[in-house]
């Protein structure tokens, strides 16, 4: 007869602790440990952790506080005394406990013993003494536990550096509040409710009017911007006095209705660009016969002058057969945006194959005159060098292809999606009209200007883009100069390339954000002869 195990202790005390865990309650899960050590049961790790989750899950009500911390700590050294090794899941319980009661000091001194027990903190584990400390206005302690975090790889959330940012704010640290700013525009696109409000209070009093300089070097501020990639100086406070703080809206353009300045489409920094670039070509190296790809880039260095790429057979192969007629339209219509030809990619066995066809033959013996084409060699993959050149230029690229291959998740996602963003340029034909989805006149982030002035864009759902809310920090008078005309400006970017926004907005078809091109500044040398390389 099969022995039925569903009444041994054992079991009734399982069943029952699970009942108390979903139940979260304290009384019970009490009552259930006295029972298990009268009936001398054994307690593994579930166990131990399932009692400590009710303490940490109970010890916010003030009615259970000092019970709920009492036995969870009691807990707690029954189960080293034990010789039950410790999970991140019970050091976190145990480490918000400790911070429940204000002790920010044992919440952190249990996470660093987390090595003791080859055990790796996460987030949570870490978050109990942050918000503690920063409750208690223990700024440097805050500090003390973000570069904890750093070094264990851990990284900050919205509410982990929304409350650093309080803190700072609170203890008059302006310089730190300054930080925290830009270490939200790197982690958020758009900022909570809740995180607005403490930017407010920040903005809002007497130690935020206190700090800057009301004098500074505007060539400075502009490299740095340049150099950032746009939307960001990162050289400190600009300017003296109070500030405005209004909650606006943006055009679709990316001008702020109430201050007139132009936001911006931004770009990845010029390190991360050369990083990127490098990155590309190592691993095209590695794949690709490195004497092409060599022979590549040495080419590229020398016709340097492009302001698009074109992804040839993307656009060819568009939902059909091969078809010149697309490309030739990409092509033209580039080219009467900006008076300037692209560079058309294309592997050169599809250039021989459209060679041979005696209708094809004349345009692309065209483009090869003027200087489009450049034939990548066999064996090879297109992808890497119209990816290389968008990358290594600076400057659009054509394609609809949405580069998750394996090939692009070998580059790393850190600072790929804000490239894309700021760079490909989709497309479709409707009944044979080109459309081109030019990049988004501007970046939902927040954005620092030249003037030191602050757009910060808040969470949430909208029919449109222009409805969204943003916070518009100025100081006064620091925008009287920006005017309505400044949102026809060229917006700058990381070194790209100059294209005049009305002849690149042109034929394109747009969402409420991406309904302009915004380009950079910066002089063009004149074309080379025959920038095509066709192994033919």
């Amino acid at each position: 007869m099969r022995k039925n195990h569903n009444h041994t202790p054992e079991s009734k005390f399982r069943h029952d602790l699970d009942l108390c865990s979903k139940k979260k309650s304290l009384p019970a899960a009490i009552s259930l440990y006295e029972t298990a050590l009268s009936d001398k049961l054994r307690l593994n790790h579930y166990h131990f952790n399932a009692l400590l989750y009710v303490c940490s899950e109970t010890v916010t009500d003030p009615s259970n506080r000092a019970s709920a911390f009492e036995f969870g700590f009691r807990v707690f050294d029954r189960m080293l005394a034990g010789d039950v090794k410790p999970t991140e899941a019970t050091v976190t319980a145990v480490a918000r406990l400790a911070a429940a009661v204000g002790d920010g000091d044992r919440a952190f001194g249990l996470v660093k013993t987390m090595g003791e027990y080859t055990v790796t903190p996460k987030l949570r584990s870490l978050e109990p003494a942050l918000f503690c400390y920063c409750r208690n206005l223990e700024a440097d302690k805050a500090y003390e536990v973000e570069d904890y975090m750093v070094s264990v790889g851990v990284s900050a959330e919205e509410p982990d550096l929304a409350a650093l940012l309080k803190v700072s704010a609170d203890t008059g640290r302006g310089e730190r509040v300054y930080g925290y700013l830009h270490k939200l525009r790197r982690a958020v696109r758009c900022v909570s409710e809740s995180t607005a409000e403490i930017i407010k209070g920040w903005f809002g009093g007497a130690g935020a009017g206190e700090v800057g300089v009301e004098e500074w070097d505007s060539e400075r501020v502009e490299e740095a911007v340049s150099r950032n990639g746009g939307g960001w100086h990162g050289l400190g406070w600009l300017g003296k006095g109070e500030w405005d703080v209004r909650r606006v809206n943006v055009d679709v353009g990316g001008g702020c209705v109430t201050c007139g300045e132009q936001l911006v489409c931004v770009d990845i920094d010029r390190d991360e660009t050369e990083k990127f670039a490098q990155a590309v070509a190592g691993l095209a190296m590695e794949r690709e016969v490195q004497s092409n790809f060599k022979d590549f880039q040495d080419w590229l260095d020398t016709h340097a002058e492009y302001e698009a790429i074109v992804d040839g057979a993307n656009i060819g192969l568009y939902q059909q057969n091969f078809a010149e007629e697309q490309l030739d339209a990409v092509v033209k219509e580039l080219h009467s945006r900006s008076n300037k030809w692209p560079l058309v990619v294309l592997h050169n066995k599809r250039v021989k194959s459209l060679l041979e066809n005696a209708s094809n033959r004349k345009l692309l013996e065209e483009w090869i005159a003027q200087g489009v084409l450049y034939g990548t060699p066999h064996g090879s993959n297109d992808d890497w060098y119209w990816l290389y050149a968008a990358v290594k230029l600076k400057c659009l690229l054509v394609t609809n292809d949405e580069m998750r291959d394996h090939i692009f998740e070998l580059l790393g996602r850190s600072f790929f999606l804000k490239w894309k963003e700021r760079h490909q340029v989709r497309y479709t034909f409707l009944k044979g009209d080109l459309k081109l989805e030019m990049p988004p006149s501007y970046s939902l982030v927040i954005q620092e200007s030249e003037k030191g002035n602050w757009h910060v864009p808040l969470a949430g759902e909208w029919t449109d883009e222009s409805s969204r809310t943003w916070l518009c920090i100025a100081r006064p008078g620091s925008c009287e100069a920006s005017g309505r005309d400044n949102h026809k400006l060229v917006v700058k970017s990381c070194d790209a390339k100059s294209i005049s926004n009305d002849k690149l907005h042109g034929n394109s078809d747009s969402s409420p954000i991406r309904d302009k091109q915004t380009c950079t500044t910066g002089k063009r040398k004149e074309r080379s002869v025959s920038p095509s390389r066709l192994d033919c």
